[in-house]
Protein backbone atom coordinates (compact mmCIF):
# COMPACT_ATOMS: atom_id res chain seq x y z
CA UNK A 1 0.00 0.00 0.00
CA UNK A 2 1.60 3.10 -0.93
CA UNK A 3 2.31 5.76 2.18
CA UNK A 4 0.43 8.70 2.24
CA UNK A 5 1.76 12.37 3.34
CA UNK A 6 0.11 15.27 4.93
CA UNK A 7 1.17 18.44 3.18
CA UNK A 8 -0.04 22.05 3.37
CA UNK A 9 -1.45 23.58 -0.01
CA UNK A 10 -2.45 27.62 -0.55
CA UNK A 11 -5.67 27.65 -2.63
CA UNK A 12 -4.61 30.60 -4.15
CA UNK A 13 -0.95 30.22 -5.65
CA UNK A 14 -0.40 26.34 -4.99
CA UNK A 15 2.44 26.51 -2.63
CA UNK A 16 2.86 23.78 -0.72
CA UNK A 17 4.81 22.99 2.79
CA UNK A 18 5.43 20.41 5.21
CA UNK A 19 3.80 22.47 8.20
CA UNK A 20 1.05 24.56 8.51
CA UNK A 21 1.16 28.35 8.53
CA UNK A 22 -1.50 31.35 8.71
CA UNK A 23 0.38 33.33 6.29
CA UNK A 24 1.24 32.29 2.77
CA UNK A 25 5.12 32.68 2.21
CA UNK A 26 5.02 32.88 -1.37
CA UNK A 27 1.68 35.14 -2.14
CA UNK A 28 1.21 36.48 1.28
CA UNK A 29 -2.32 35.61 1.31
CA UNK A 30 -3.93 34.75 5.12
CA UNK A 31 -5.82 31.58 6.11
CA UNK A 32 -5.20 29.82 2.41
CA UNK A 33 -3.68 27.07 3.63
CA UNK A 34 -5.25 23.52 3.61
CA UNK A 35 -4.08 20.14 4.46
CA UNK A 36 -3.97 17.66 1.51
CA UNK A 37 -3.19 14.25 1.71
CA UNK A 38 -0.58 12.46 -1.10
CA UNK A 39 1.20 9.85 -2.04
CA UNK A 40 5.00 10.06 -1.10
CA UNK A 41 6.89 9.18 -3.78
CA UNK A 42 9.72 6.74 -3.51
CA UNK A 43 13.43 8.49 -4.12
CA UNK A 44 15.41 6.86 -6.92
CA UNK A 45 18.77 6.54 -5.19
CA UNK A 46 20.52 5.26 -8.15
CA UNK A 47 23.27 7.51 -10.05
CA UNK A 48 22.55 8.04 -13.71
CA UNK A 49 25.47 8.50 -16.20
CA UNK A 50 23.65 10.85 -18.99
CA UNK A 51 25.71 10.62 -21.58
CA UNK A 52 29.74 8.75 -20.91
CA UNK A 53 30.33 9.50 -24.73
CA UNK A 54 30.02 13.27 -24.05
CA UNK A 55 34.00 14.56 -24.40
CA UNK A 56 35.58 17.99 -22.99
CA UNK A 57 36.56 20.20 -26.38
CA UNK A 58 38.96 23.42 -25.76
CA UNK A 59 37.27 26.28 -26.10
CA UNK A 60 39.62 27.64 -28.51
CA UNK A 61 38.58 24.90 -30.73
CA UNK A 62 34.68 25.15 -30.35
CA UNK A 63 33.29 26.42 -33.05
CA UNK A 64 30.01 29.28 -33.69
CA UNK A 65 27.19 28.54 -36.28
CA UNK A 66 25.36 31.40 -37.19
CA UNK A 67 23.37 29.07 -39.46
CA UNK A 68 21.37 28.23 -35.89
CA UNK A 69 19.53 31.82 -35.73
CA UNK A 70 16.45 31.97 -37.72
CA UNK A 71 15.62 35.62 -39.00
CA UNK A 72 12.29 37.36 -39.26
CA UNK A 73 11.28 40.18 -41.64
CA UNK A 74 11.11 42.26 -38.44
CA UNK A 75 14.53 43.74 -37.73
CA UNK A 76 13.52 45.52 -34.58
CA UNK A 77 12.73 42.12 -33.22
CA UNK A 78 15.74 40.31 -34.81
CA UNK A 79 17.88 43.25 -33.30
CA UNK A 80 16.37 42.74 -29.62
CA UNK A 81 16.63 38.88 -29.34
CA UNK A 82 20.31 39.40 -30.61
CA UNK A 83 20.57 39.15 -34.18
CA UNK A 84 17.99 36.19 -34.93
CA UNK A 85 16.02 33.15 -32.89
CA UNK A 86 18.04 30.65 -32.27
CA UNK A 87 16.86 26.75 -33.15
CA UNK A 88 17.36 25.09 -29.58
CA UNK A 89 16.51 28.15 -27.78
CA UNK A 90 13.77 28.80 -25.08
CA UNK A 91 12.60 33.00 -24.86
CA UNK A 92 9.97 34.57 -23.06
CA UNK A 93 7.94 37.51 -23.68
CA UNK A 94 6.00 39.44 -21.10
CA UNK A 95 4.03 42.88 -21.37
CA UNK A 96 1.02 43.95 -19.64
CA UNK A 97 -2.66 42.93 -20.82
CA UNK A 98 -3.53 44.63 -24.53
CA UNK A 99 0.51 45.61 -25.55
CA UNK A 100 0.13 43.75 -28.26
CA UNK A 101 2.20 40.46 -27.25
CA UNK A 102 -0.01 37.63 -28.61
CA UNK A 103 -0.05 40.27 -31.76
CA UNK A 104 3.48 40.29 -32.16
CA UNK A 105 3.88 36.78 -32.15
CA UNK A 106 1.22 36.02 -34.89
CA UNK A 107 3.06 38.26 -37.16
CA UNK A 108 6.37 36.53 -36.27
CA UNK A 109 4.39 33.38 -37.14
CA UNK A 110 3.72 33.88 -40.71
CA UNK A 111 7.24 35.89 -40.96
CA UNK A 112 8.79 32.40 -40.25
CA UNK A 113 6.02 30.34 -42.00
CA UNK A 114 6.85 32.39 -45.09
CA UNK A 115 10.78 31.44 -44.64
CA UNK A 116 9.44 27.43 -44.87
CA UNK A 117 9.84 27.09 -41.09
CA UNK A 118 6.81 25.43 -39.62
CA UNK A 119 4.98 27.08 -36.51
CA UNK A 120 3.07 25.71 -34.07
CA UNK A 121 1.39 28.09 -32.12
CA UNK A 122 -0.92 27.09 -28.72
CA UNK A 123 -2.80 28.50 -27.46
CA UNK A 124 -4.45 28.20 -23.21
CA UNK A 125 -6.25 31.65 -23.37
CA UNK A 126 -7.85 31.94 -26.68
CA UNK A 127 -9.74 29.82 -29.08
CA UNK A 128 -8.76 28.67 -32.58
CA UNK A 129 -11.79 30.66 -34.52
CA UNK A 130 -10.25 34.22 -32.21
CA UNK A 131 -7.00 33.77 -33.44
CA UNK A 132 -7.92 33.22 -36.86
CA UNK A 133 -10.25 36.11 -36.69
CA UNK A 134 -6.84 38.21 -35.83
CA UNK A 135 -4.95 36.58 -38.32
CA UNK A 136 -7.69 37.96 -40.99
CA UNK A 137 -7.14 41.25 -39.70
CA UNK A 138 -3.40 41.39 -39.90
CA UNK A 139 -2.08 39.27 -42.39
CA UNK A 140 -2.97 39.28 -45.74
CA UNK A 141 -2.39 35.75 -47.00
CA UNK A 142 -2.42 32.69 -44.20
CA UNK A 143 0.37 30.55 -44.56
CA UNK A 144 -0.32 26.36 -44.38
CA UNK A 145 3.12 26.67 -41.89
CA UNK A 146 1.36 28.00 -39.81
CA UNK A 147 -0.80 25.48 -37.23
CA UNK A 148 -2.55 26.14 -34.61
CA UNK A 149 -3.95 24.31 -30.89
CA UNK A 150 -6.24 25.73 -28.28
CA UNK A 151 -5.50 23.79 -24.96
CA UNK A 152 -4.91 24.15 -21.67
CA UNK A 153 -2.84 20.74 -21.48
CA UNK A 154 0.71 20.30 -21.42
CA UNK A 155 0.16 16.97 -22.19
CA UNK A 156 -1.89 17.48 -25.10
CA UNK A 157 0.47 20.23 -26.65
CA UNK A 158 3.55 18.09 -25.70
CA UNK A 159 1.98 15.31 -28.00
CA UNK A 160 0.79 17.77 -31.02
CA UNK A 161 4.20 18.82 -30.86
CA UNK A 162 5.97 15.49 -31.37
CA UNK A 163 3.42 14.90 -33.99
CA UNK A 164 3.19 17.88 -35.88
CA UNK A 165 6.97 17.93 -35.87
CA UNK A 166 7.43 22.02 -35.54
CA UNK A 167 10.87 24.35 -36.17
CA UNK A 168 9.07 26.85 -33.84
CA UNK A 169 6.32 26.28 -30.72
CA UNK A 170 4.57 29.55 -29.55
CA UNK A 171 2.90 29.14 -25.88
CA UNK A 172 0.59 31.57 -25.14
CA UNK A 173 0.30 31.78 -22.29
CA UNK A 174 2.91 29.46 -19.87
CA UNK A 175 0.37 30.10 -16.82
CA UNK A 176 -2.33 28.87 -18.31
CA UNK A 177 -0.82 25.41 -19.00
CA UNK A 178 -0.51 22.01 -16.85
CA UNK A 179 0.87 18.44 -16.06
CA UNK A 180 -1.37 15.88 -15.75
CA UNK A 181 1.54 14.42 -13.28
CA UNK A 182 0.88 17.10 -10.88
CA UNK A 183 -1.83 17.74 -8.58
CA UNK A 184 -1.60 22.02 -8.64
CA UNK A 185 -3.81 24.09 -10.30
CA UNK A 186 -2.71 26.20 -12.93
CA UNK A 187 -0.73 29.09 -13.08
CA UNK A 188 1.26 27.99 -9.57
CA UNK A 189 4.65 28.04 -9.82
CA UNK A 190 4.49 23.84 -9.34
CA UNK A 191 2.69 23.58 -12.76
CA UNK A 192 4.57 26.87 -14.19
CA UNK A 193 7.93 25.52 -13.59
CA UNK A 194 7.55 22.26 -14.88
CA UNK A 195 5.55 23.14 -17.72
CA UNK A 196 8.55 25.46 -18.40
CA UNK A 197 11.10 22.49 -17.92
CA UNK A 198 9.30 20.51 -20.15
CA UNK A 199 9.41 23.35 -23.09
CA UNK A 200 13.84 23.43 -22.58
CA UNK A 201 13.51 19.80 -22.48
CA UNK A 202 11.82 19.54 -25.51
CA UNK A 203 14.15 22.43 -27.33
CA UNK A 204 17.51 21.32 -26.04
CA UNK A 205 17.17 17.81 -27.50
CA UNK A 206 19.99 16.79 -29.12
CA UNK A 207 18.19 14.70 -32.29
CA UNK A 208 15.59 17.75 -32.75
CA UNK A 209 16.35 21.24 -31.96
CA UNK A 210 13.20 23.34 -31.78
CA UNK A 211 12.90 26.88 -30.74
CA UNK A 212 10.03 27.78 -28.27
CA UNK A 213 9.05 31.35 -27.64
CA UNK A 214 6.74 31.38 -24.53
CA UNK A 215 4.35 34.23 -23.55
CA UNK A 216 4.29 34.91 -19.83
CA UNK A 217 2.16 37.34 -17.18
CA UNK A 218 3.17 40.50 -16.08
CA UNK A 219 2.52 41.94 -12.50
CA UNK A 220 0.97 45.08 -11.56
CA UNK A 221 4.47 46.54 -10.64
CA UNK A 222 5.86 45.89 -14.56
CA UNK A 223 7.90 42.24 -13.22
CA UNK A 224 7.21 38.84 -14.89
CA UNK A 225 5.02 36.83 -13.08
CA UNK A 226 5.62 33.89 -11.20
CA UNK A 227 9.00 32.99 -9.17
CA UNK A 228 12.38 33.78 -10.47
CA UNK A 229 13.19 30.48 -11.39
CA UNK A 230 11.42 30.78 -14.28
CA UNK A 231 13.59 33.52 -15.56
CA UNK A 232 16.76 31.53 -14.93
CA UNK A 233 15.68 28.13 -16.86
CA UNK A 234 14.69 30.07 -20.36
CA UNK A 235 17.99 31.80 -22.29
CA UNK A 236 16.05 34.87 -23.26
CA UNK A 237 13.36 36.99 -21.23
CA UNK A 238 11.97 40.29 -23.14
CA UNK A 239 9.13 42.72 -21.90
CA UNK A 240 7.20 44.91 -24.35
CA UNK A 241 6.45 47.99 -23.03
CA UNK A 242 4.53 50.71 -23.69
CA UNK A 243 0.90 52.84 -22.76
CA UNK A 244 -2.37 51.00 -24.21
CA UNK A 245 -3.76 54.22 -25.41
CA UNK A 246 0.13 55.20 -27.18
CA UNK A 247 0.77 53.21 -30.64
CA UNK A 248 4.53 53.03 -29.20
CA UNK A 249 6.14 49.66 -28.24
CA UNK A 250 9.25 49.03 -26.80
CA UNK A 251 10.81 45.75 -27.26
CA UNK A 252 14.01 45.38 -25.15
CA UNK A 253 15.88 42.03 -23.47
CA UNK A 254 16.74 41.80 -19.93
CA UNK A 255 18.71 38.62 -20.52
CA UNK A 256 19.85 36.80 -23.25
CA UNK A 257 22.32 33.94 -23.72
CA UNK A 258 22.72 34.73 -27.31
CA UNK A 259 23.73 38.23 -27.63
CA UNK A 260 23.81 41.21 -25.59
CA UNK A 261 21.05 42.87 -23.41
CA UNK A 262 19.68 46.27 -22.93
CA UNK A 263 18.92 46.23 -26.76
CA UNK A 264 15.74 47.48 -28.24
CA UNK A 265 13.16 47.05 -30.48
CA UNK A 266 10.72 49.86 -31.90
CA UNK A 267 7.50 49.26 -32.72
CA UNK A 268 4.24 51.29 -33.74
CA UNK A 269 0.38 49.52 -32.28
CA UNK A 270 -1.59 50.20 -35.54
CA UNK A 271 -4.65 48.53 -37.63
CA UNK A 272 -2.97 45.74 -39.32
CA UNK A 273 -0.59 44.76 -35.55
CA UNK A 274 2.95 46.08 -34.95
CA UNK A 275 4.91 48.30 -37.38
CA UNK A 276 8.37 48.82 -37.20
CA UNK A 277 9.35 52.25 -36.90
CA UNK A 278 12.21 53.21 -39.18
CA UNK A 279 13.23 56.45 -37.91
CA UNK A 280 13.34 57.09 -34.06
CA UNK A 281 13.38 60.96 -34.13
CA UNK A 282 9.53 61.04 -35.39
CA UNK A 283 8.83 59.41 -32.07
CA UNK A 284 11.03 61.02 -29.43
CA UNK A 285 11.73 64.72 -31.08
CA UNK A 286 9.10 67.78 -31.57
CA UNK A 287 9.94 69.15 -34.98
CA UNK A 288 9.73 72.99 -34.41
CA UNK A 289 10.06 76.31 -36.34
CA UNK A 290 11.15 78.05 -33.55
CA UNK A 291 12.83 76.99 -30.03
CA UNK A 292 10.58 76.75 -27.09
CA UNK A 293 11.91 77.37 -23.15
CA UNK A 294 12.10 74.23 -21.28
CA UNK A 295 13.07 71.88 -23.89
CA UNK A 296 16.32 70.39 -24.69
CA UNK A 297 17.58 67.67 -26.56
CA UNK A 298 20.65 65.20 -26.20
CA UNK A 299 22.04 61.53 -27.86
CA UNK A 300 21.16 58.23 -25.54
CA UNK A 301 22.47 54.89 -26.19
CA UNK A 302 19.94 52.00 -26.50
CA UNK A 303 22.16 48.76 -26.41
CA UNK A 304 23.99 49.74 -30.33
CA UNK A 305 21.62 52.07 -30.72
CA UNK A 306 21.73 55.29 -30.77
CA UNK A 307 18.38 57.57 -29.88
CA UNK A 308 17.94 61.79 -29.93
CA UNK A 309 16.29 62.06 -26.70
CA UNK A 310 14.11 65.74 -25.73
CA UNK A 311 13.38 66.61 -22.04
CA UNK A 312 11.11 69.01 -21.54
CA UNK A 313 10.48 71.01 -18.34
CA UNK A 314 8.31 72.90 -16.56
CA UNK A 315 9.27 74.59 -13.42
CA UNK A 316 6.38 76.52 -11.53
CA UNK A 317 5.76 78.81 -8.56
CA UNK A 318 4.55 76.09 -5.48
CA UNK A 319 1.67 77.27 -3.28
CA UNK A 320 2.53 73.97 -1.10
CA UNK A 321 5.08 73.48 1.78
CA UNK A 322 6.60 70.67 -0.26
CA UNK A 323 7.34 71.61 -3.60
CA UNK A 324 6.24 68.35 -6.01
CA UNK A 325 8.92 66.46 -8.43
CA UNK A 326 7.33 64.95 -11.13
CA UNK A 327 8.99 62.52 -13.87
CA UNK A 328 8.00 59.16 -14.85
CA UNK A 329 10.98 59.34 -17.42
CA UNK A 330 13.73 59.14 -14.69
CA UNK A 331 14.01 57.90 -11.03
CA UNK A 332 12.57 60.18 -8.33
CA UNK A 333 15.86 60.37 -6.88
CA UNK A 334 17.98 61.29 -9.28
CA UNK A 335 15.88 64.31 -10.09
CA UNK A 336 16.08 65.65 -6.64
CA UNK A 337 19.76 64.47 -7.22
CA UNK A 338 20.05 66.65 -10.37
CA UNK A 339 17.65 69.51 -8.65
CA UNK A 340 20.19 69.72 -5.91
CA UNK A 341 23.53 70.13 -7.95
CA UNK A 342 21.68 72.98 -10.13
CA UNK A 343 20.82 74.83 -6.32
CA UNK A 344 24.04 74.27 -5.36
CA UNK A 345 26.34 74.34 -8.31
CA UNK A 346 24.50 76.76 -10.89
CA UNK A 347 23.10 78.98 -8.30
CA UNK A 348 19.47 78.43 -9.15
CA UNK A 349 16.81 78.58 -6.34
CA UNK A 350 14.20 75.59 -6.84
CA UNK A 351 12.92 75.42 -3.07
CA UNK A 352 9.84 76.50 -3.95
CA UNK A 353 9.67 75.26 -7.23
CA UNK A 354 7.28 72.65 -8.78
CA UNK A 355 9.88 70.42 -11.20
CA UNK A 356 7.98 68.77 -13.93
CA UNK A 357 9.97 66.60 -16.23
CA UNK A 358 8.82 64.08 -19.42
CA UNK A 359 10.54 63.31 -22.12
CA UNK A 360 8.81 63.21 -25.74
CA UNK A 361 7.68 59.73 -26.84
CA UNK A 362 7.84 58.31 -22.95
CA UNK A 363 11.79 56.95 -23.28
CA UNK A 364 13.17 56.47 -20.40
CA UNK A 365 16.38 58.09 -19.05
CA UNK A 366 18.60 55.13 -17.90
CA UNK A 367 22.13 56.85 -19.18
CA UNK A 368 24.01 59.11 -17.03
CA UNK A 369 24.82 60.90 -20.24
CA UNK A 370 21.49 62.65 -20.37
CA UNK A 371 22.29 64.70 -17.01
CA UNK A 372 23.38 67.97 -18.67
CA UNK A 373 20.04 67.83 -21.02
CA UNK A 374 18.00 67.49 -18.00
CA UNK A 375 19.65 70.37 -16.09
CA UNK A 376 19.95 72.07 -19.16
CA UNK A 377 15.75 71.72 -19.91
CA UNK A 378 14.98 72.61 -16.76
CA UNK A 379 17.05 76.00 -16.48
CA UNK A 380 15.52 77.29 -19.57
CA UNK A 381 12.32 76.85 -18.15
CA UNK A 382 13.48 78.52 -15.06
CA UNK A 383 14.96 81.32 -16.80
CA UNK A 384 12.17 81.36 -19.67
CA UNK A 385 14.67 81.39 -22.18
CA UNK A 386 14.70 78.61 -25.21
CA UNK A 387 17.28 76.83 -26.46
CA UNK A 388 18.21 76.71 -30.19
CA UNK A 389 16.50 73.32 -31.90
CA UNK A 390 19.83 72.60 -33.23
CA UNK A 391 21.53 72.82 -29.85
CA UNK A 392 22.16 68.98 -28.38
CA UNK A 393 23.81 68.12 -24.60
CA UNK A 394 25.37 65.20 -24.11
CA UNK A 395 27.55 64.70 -20.28
CA UNK A 396 27.35 63.10 -16.85
CA UNK A 397 27.29 65.86 -14.11
CA UNK A 398 28.70 64.79 -10.80
CA UNK A 399 27.96 66.57 -7.50
CA UNK A 400 30.47 69.14 -7.78
CA UNK A 401 28.86 70.11 -10.63
CA UNK A 402 31.54 69.10 -13.24
CA UNK A 403 31.12 67.45 -16.38
CA UNK A 404 32.28 64.07 -16.71
CA UNK A 405 32.87 62.23 -20.13
CA UNK A 406 30.45 59.96 -21.72
CA UNK A 407 31.24 56.56 -23.59
CA UNK A 408 31.16 56.58 -27.29
CA UNK A 409 31.15 60.48 -27.78
CA UNK A 410 32.76 60.81 -30.93
CA UNK A 411 29.94 57.98 -32.56
CA UNK A 412 27.06 60.08 -30.78
CA UNK A 413 28.83 63.59 -32.42
CA UNK A 414 29.30 62.01 -35.87
CA UNK A 415 25.27 61.15 -35.53
CA UNK A 416 24.45 64.27 -34.76
CA UNK A 417 26.51 65.95 -37.47
CA UNK A 418 24.73 63.33 -39.48
CA UNK A 419 21.05 64.35 -38.53
CA UNK A 420 22.47 68.35 -39.40
CA UNK A 421 22.64 69.65 -35.47
CA UNK A 422 24.88 72.80 -34.91
CA UNK A 423 26.38 72.37 -31.46
CA UNK A 424 26.98 69.86 -28.88
CA UNK A 425 28.04 70.54 -25.04
CA UNK A 426 30.22 67.91 -23.84
CA UNK A 427 33.23 67.74 -20.86
CA UNK A 428 35.88 69.14 -20.97
CA UNK A 429 38.54 66.76 -22.53
CA UNK A 430 36.23 64.51 -23.89
CA UNK A 431 37.65 64.20 -27.62
CA UNK A 432 40.55 65.16 -29.81
CA UNK A 433 38.76 64.59 -33.14
CA UNK A 434 37.87 67.16 -35.74
CA UNK A 435 34.32 67.74 -37.02
CA UNK A 436 33.46 69.71 -40.28
CA UNK A 437 29.65 70.65 -39.41
CA UNK A 438 29.05 70.65 -35.93
CA UNK A 439 30.89 73.41 -33.15
CA UNK A 440 32.21 71.05 -30.38
CA UNK A 441 32.14 72.88 -26.88
CA UNK A 442 33.92 71.24 -24.42
CA UNK A 443 33.44 72.24 -20.86
CA UNK A 444 34.24 72.54 -17.46
CA UNK A 445 31.20 72.09 -15.26
CA UNK A 446 27.36 72.97 -15.10
CA UNK A 447 27.94 77.01 -14.39
CA UNK A 448 30.25 77.01 -17.33
CA UNK A 449 27.04 75.98 -19.68
CA UNK A 450 24.59 78.03 -18.48
CA UNK A 451 26.81 80.97 -18.12
CA UNK A 452 27.72 80.32 -22.49
CA UNK A 453 23.87 79.37 -23.26
CA UNK A 454 21.54 81.83 -21.74
CA UNK A 455 23.91 84.89 -20.63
Amino acid sequence: MAKLKKIYECKKCGHTQAVWAGQCPECKSWGSLVEKHVEEKKKNTKREIIDNNKKAEALIDIKIDESQRIKSDYKEFDRAIGGGLIKDSVTILTARPGAGKSTLLLQLSKSYADRDFKVLYISGEESSSQIKNRANRIMDKISENIWILSTNSMDNAIYEIKNIDPDIVILDSIQTFSLREFDNKQGSPVQTVECANKCVELAKDYNRKRAFILIAHMTKSGDLAGIRTLEHLVDTVLYLEGKVDEDLRFLSSTKNRFGQTGEIGLFSMQEKGLIEIENPSEYFTTKRQDPIEGSALSVIKEGNRLLEAEVESLVSKSFLPYPQRIGDSLKKDELNTLISILEERAGINLFDKNVIIKTTGGLKLKEQSANLCVMASIASSFYKKPIDNSTVFIAEVGLTGELKKVPQIEKRIRELERLGYKKVYIAKNSTKEKFNSIDVIQLKNIREVFDKEFN
